[in-house]
């Protein structure tokens, strides 16, 4: 069945909420607590998970995205059976599988062949089908010259190996995983990932939890972000990603008021001003939150409070680390821009397709007189501040269109 078709959802959750006590100062020791026995009375409620609903269909590859604290891990523990939901329905229709926590369901004292049968078992299988599966189970976790060691001395890698095996040998109808695949290496992750192609085209139903927005993109059908515990958005995975890169990064933004800056302490003789400066989308509307590979356009109003001939106007783009990015300016353009009055006013623009790496960025604009470019007018560090989104972040500033391409040379033979 294609993951869009309607269908009745093969797990529903509704009104989901799940809280914690958590005690304002905390008793270490029985003795303390006997001691001090009104010491430790005082406590706070906080909500993990507050109405949080949504369905997934049979076949979809559904992911679960937000920041750190935002109740992700919480609601798959729910879904699993981990924790007990304080108000609002689970249905789950058919066999769970879960990979959600390091090391959950193994026994340290015990080696790979008794806890890969012990987790065959509680996941669904009979005694008799859980040991036929442990070769499978080894050979795909590649662990074949450690199955004799107890797990206790297995490192976290090794741990995530055998976990990830063992869930994906249950044949269950629902698998739950959580991020911590991110502890294992990059060629296990690979094979993973392998996996949940040939999952996902088996119509396998999986719940993901991720900060990866290239997996998200790459398996999900749809998904889930949350904030604080509760539902922001179901859709579209780009969309989604967009709207969680969004919300992780626009938690600084408040260290920033470009309205605030005073233009008096600001450098330059000030025969001219910097108003305001916005950022377009193609249509012409203001935006702040632009998207890898798209146009925009960036405006500078200035009004000029003395006469000045020919001035150039630039504007530097810096990212949160204070690189600069990228620099456009008129200085260079061999064009004179004109003699402005004063009380005269001017909009500088620079159009571009927007291919800076995903993150937060605050422009800087100047205004000079003509020459070297360092007899300033009037310069407004700071004076946006917008957030490139894109799931394509490979570690430079830029993130430009580019063909890469391996050409095999044959050598030449020896005469």
């Amino acid at each position: 069945m294609d993951a869009t078709t309607p269908s009745d959802p093969v797990v529903l959750v509704e009104g989901a909420h799940k809280s914690f006590s958590r005690p304002h100062i905390a008793a270490h020791t029985l003795k303390e607590r006997v001691l001090h026995p009104l010491r430790f009375r005082g406590h706070e409620t906080l909500d993990a998970l507050s109405d949080v609903s949504f369905a997934v269909q049979r076949g979809e590859f559904f992911g679960i995205l937000g920041r750190n604290g935002s109740g992700k891990s919480t609601l798959l523990k729910v879904l699993g059976g981990i924790y007990r939901l304080d108000r609002g329905t689970i249905h789950i229709d058919g066999r769970l599988s879960t990979f959600i926590e390091l090391g959950v369901g193994f026994n340290p004292d015990l080696a790979a062949r008794d806890n890969v049968v012990l987790n065959g078992i509680m996941l669904g299988l009979s005694p008799r089908e859980a040991k036929r599966r442990y070769d499978a189970v080894i050979e795909f976790a590649e662990l074949e010259d450690y199955q004799d060691l107890k797990l206790k001395n297995y490192s976290s890698g090794m741990h995530v190996r055998l976990a990830f095996s063992v869930a994906i040998q249950v044949d269950a109808d629902v698998l739950l995983i959580d991020e911590v695949l991110a502890v294992g290496d990059a060629a296990f992750q690979q094979k993973c990932y392998d996996v949940f192609n040939e999952m996902r085209d088996a119509g396998r139903t999986i719940l993901f939890v991720t900060h990866d927005m290239g997996a998200v993109n790459r398996f999900c059908h749809r998904a889930l972000l949350l904030e604080n515990g509760r539902p922001v958005a179901v859709g579209e995975p780009q969309a989604i990603a967009n709207r969680y890169l969004e919300l992780n990064f626009k938690r600084d933004k408040g260290q920033v008021d470009a309205t605030a800056s005073d233009a008096e302490q600001r450098p330059g003789d000030h025969d001219a001003r910097i108003l305001e400066a916005w950022v377009e989308d193609e249509q012409g509307a203001p935006v702040e939150t632009l998207s890898q590979g798209e146009p925009y356009t960036f405006r500078v109003r200035v009004e000029f409070l003395q006469a000045v001939s020919d001035p150039a106007f630039t504007m530097i783009f810096y990212n949160d680390q204070w690189n600069e990015v990228f620099v456009a300016t008129t200085a260079f353009a061999g064009e004179r821009q004109g003699h402005f009055e004063q009380g005269e006013r001017a909009v500088f623009s620079v159009s571009l397709d927007c291919w800076f790496a995903p993150g937060r960025y605050l422009p800087a604009a100047i205004v000079a007189h003509p020459g070297s470019g360092t007899d300033v007018i009037d310069r407004w560090d700071r004076v946006l501040n917008f957030l490139v989104v894109g799931t394509r972040a490979t570690g430079g500033l830029v993130d430009l269109p580019h063909v890469a391409n391996v050409t095999r040379e044959i050598a030449a033979r020896a005469t």
